[in-house]
């Protein structure tokens, strides 16, 4: 079954005994906390909703094929799948990760990760010699790609084969492009992350997050930690996200569609200085995209000629919405210096190249002639 088939019919694979019951072709809402026992040592299944829950299980087990893993664990958002897979590292452990993350990352790895003992660190996966940085503590390397909000393309292939040959696990965070246009645990990756919030729920009404794997022992690691500190996902937010997940295919082919052309139309600006957009062939990563993934995605980065022009478009943009978060059916443009990466020293912005000239749009369904008009108005004198 091809992916487009597969958002729409998993939920039907899946829910084959309601089918056979009801007709019904929406998965239910299982709004309960617990459930119960036949009798001792008699379970239906499900215990407990920190624990399991039928809804849960159902949009699980659609990510699971979408990504291609033996098991995926939906979290109650992004940040509690990321903090879960660092509860899989113990003190004295360290992590390699690319310089180039969602600020909300960093920050979890300088103040939780560190304080609980787990070394973090930072350095350009593209340009700096990995192999040199890893130690007998090391455990993971982590990355995204592409990168937020600077739009880095890494080969997770040939990072996956590095990674193995030393013994250590390769994360990869795979939320701006979705399961739909690249599945990294197929090029090696052993860790997928999602921030379900954006494109998978892909409506601005819900948060979740989701961590994917291709490893048994790894599976049994994150179901006990799901058990144990109890961030799973609620019923009627999995229900959300199995809704979103329908329209998957169709929001992304578009929204990379009007992505590509606005990423042309901006470089023809006069106050735009630079498109950061893995789709256009001048782009550093254009090659390794094409070779792993099945589309370039709907988010780009741009730099404005002064911060003046930076916060005039952001208070003209009226189609465009001005907010955090991405991924949706509206266009949103976002500030990464004081939205996304505000916790960032100065060091670590100007390493990575943010600055206060530097706007990301998440591009959405909206017709991308009135897009281009709204971005005009506000990019004039």
């Amino acid at each position: 079954m091809e992916i487009e088939s597969k958002c729409l019919h998993l939920a039907q694979k899946t829910n084959a005994e309601s089918m056979d019951r009801s007709g019904a072709l929406s998965f239910p809402i299982y709004q309960s906390a617990t459930f119960g026992h036949r009798g001792l040592g008699e379970s239906t299944g499900y215990d407990y909703t920190r624990m399991q829950n039928p809804t849960r299980e159902h949009l699980e087990n659609t990510i699971k094929e979408l990504e291609n893993g033996i098991d995926a664990v939906a979290f109650s958002s992004g940040m509690a799948a990321i903090g879960a897979v660092m509860e899989l590292f113990s003190a004295g452990d360290a992590i390699i990760a690319d310089m180039d993350l969602y600020g909300g990352s960093v920050r979890l790895f300088e103040n939780i990760s560190r304080k609980n003992g787990v070394a973090v660190m930072q350095l350009d996966v593209n340009k700096q010699d990995v192999e040199a940085a890893i130690t007998t503590a090391t455990k993971a390397i982590y990355i995204e790609t592409p990168t937020n909000p600077m739009m880095r393309v890494i080969d997770i292939k040939k990072l996956a084969d590095l990674a193995h040959r030393h013994g250590l696990l390769l994360i990869v965070d795979n939320t701006f492009l979705s399961p739909y246009f690249q599945n990294p645990l197929d090029l090696g990756a052993d860790i997928v992350i999602h921030s379900g919030t954006k494109f998978l729920s892909g409506h601005h009404d819900t948060i979740c997050g989701f961590v994917v794997v291709k490893d048994e022992k790894l599976a049994d690691k994150m179901r006990f930690i799901l058990k144990t500190t109890g961030a799973g996902l609620s019923p009627f937010d999995s229900w959300l996200v199995v809704r979103g997940i329908k329209t998957l295919s169709v929001r992304m082919e578009k929204e990379a569609e009007n992505a590509m052309e606005l990423a042309k139309w901006l470089k023809e600006q006069k106050k735009v200085k630079k498109v950061l957009y893995p789709g256009l062939p001048e782009h550093e990563g254009f090659e390794v995209m094409k070779n792993q993934s099945r589309g370039f995605g709907a988010m780009l980065t741009f730099v404005v000629d002064s911060k003046e022009t930076a916060v005039k478009l952001l208070e003209k943009v009226e189609l465009i919405t001005f907010a955090e978060s991405l991924g949706g059916c509206e266009t949103l443009v976002t500030y990464p210096i004081t939205q996304t990466h505000p916790d960032l020293s100065k060091e670590q912005l100007d390493r990575c190249g943010i600055t206060d000239c530097l706007l990301r749009l998440s591009v959405g369904l909206e017709n991308v002639e009135d897009l281009k008009k709204d971005l005009a108005h506000a990019l004039e004198d």
